[in-house]
């Protein structure tokens, strides 16, 4: 069941069941949401609302278009292969004097969104930067049905991997996602980094901020790359995590107060293309 409240200029807007795939959600929100490209401030809005499309787990902001640089957007008349969205048959490029940004928003078929646009996040450049309020935001909005806590803890904990002990711990920090598994925050100095080889790899998270630190086990096991990581400069909310070190569960074996903990089967259970 939803349950309607008002939204911006009287929009009915529904409250999202957290259960529901088979057809566009949304509800309104109350953060100033900005984004820019290069020097451009793109959209400026203070009555956004969260939408959640059919068969995606994160959801997408969609803008009132009076806050939103109109004057931008071209009307596409032929996207090549546009991700599907709820439904969306109205897409625009976004014309900058630089570049043009094919298919990079989109309005949604439903009545009850009419006069709201929203843009592309996943994949590929379209905008540069997200902000909520003047916290810069990454990869998706932040959902408020999901919950992070990262957690202070006197387990001992030991990763291992192909039967090396690789990291020993009893300070670990543990930290709770919600639909994913706990990982634990190591830290450095309870890790064998010398059996590992720093790469390049770059992440970013909507709740923990950007993993700059990524390491690859040297040994000749077939273990996925970049099965490590660190955040050196992670969000205010999950500060505790700082330099520590952790590690993809699905595909190391670790051992939490002397049992060992099956290995879980999550999207990260494949090493990303």
């Amino acid at each position: 069941m939803t349950t309607p409240h008002g939204g911006p200029e009287g929009l009915p807007v529904e409250r999202r069941r957290p259960d529901s795939i088979d057809s566009v959600t949304w509800e309104s929100s109350e953060r100033w949401v900005r984004a820019t490209k290069g020097e451009v401030t793109v959209v400026d809005s203070r009555r956004p609302i969260l939408v959640w499309e059919p068969g995606r787990p994160v959801p997408l902001y969609a803008f009132p278009a009076e806050d939103v640089r109109m004057d931008l957007l071209r009307r596409t008349e032929r996207p090549a292969n546009p991700r599907r969205h709820g439904g969306a048959t109205v897409f625009c490029d976004l014309a900058l004097a630089e570049r043009t940004v094919q298919a990079a928003a989109w309005t949604y078929p439903s009545k009850e969104l009419a006069g709201y646009i929203s843009f592309e996040w996943f994949g590929r450049e379209v905008l540069d930067h997200w902000y909520e309020e003047d916290e810069e935001i990454f990869v998706h909005p932040r959902d408020p049905y999901k919950r992070v806590d990262a957690l202070p803890s006197t387990r001992h904990v030991q990763v291992e991997i192909e039967g090396t002990v690789v990291a020993d711990t009893r300070t670990p920090v543990l930290l709770f996602e919600t639909h994913l598994p706990v990982r634990y925050y190591i830290p450095r100095e309870d890790v064998r980094l010398d059996l590992f080889t720093p790469t390049s790899a770059r992440t970013r998270c909507p709740y923990k901020g950007v993993a700059t630190d990524y390491w690859s086990w040297a040994g000749d096991a077939d273990v996925r790359p970049d099965i490590a990581w660190s955040y050196p400069d992670p969000l205010p909310a999950v500060r505790i995590i700082r330099d520590r070190v952790a590690f993809y569960n699905e595909s190391v074996d670790i051992v939490v107060d002397g049992e060992r903990q099956q290995r879980p089967v999550t999207f990260f259970s494949k090493p990303s293309p």
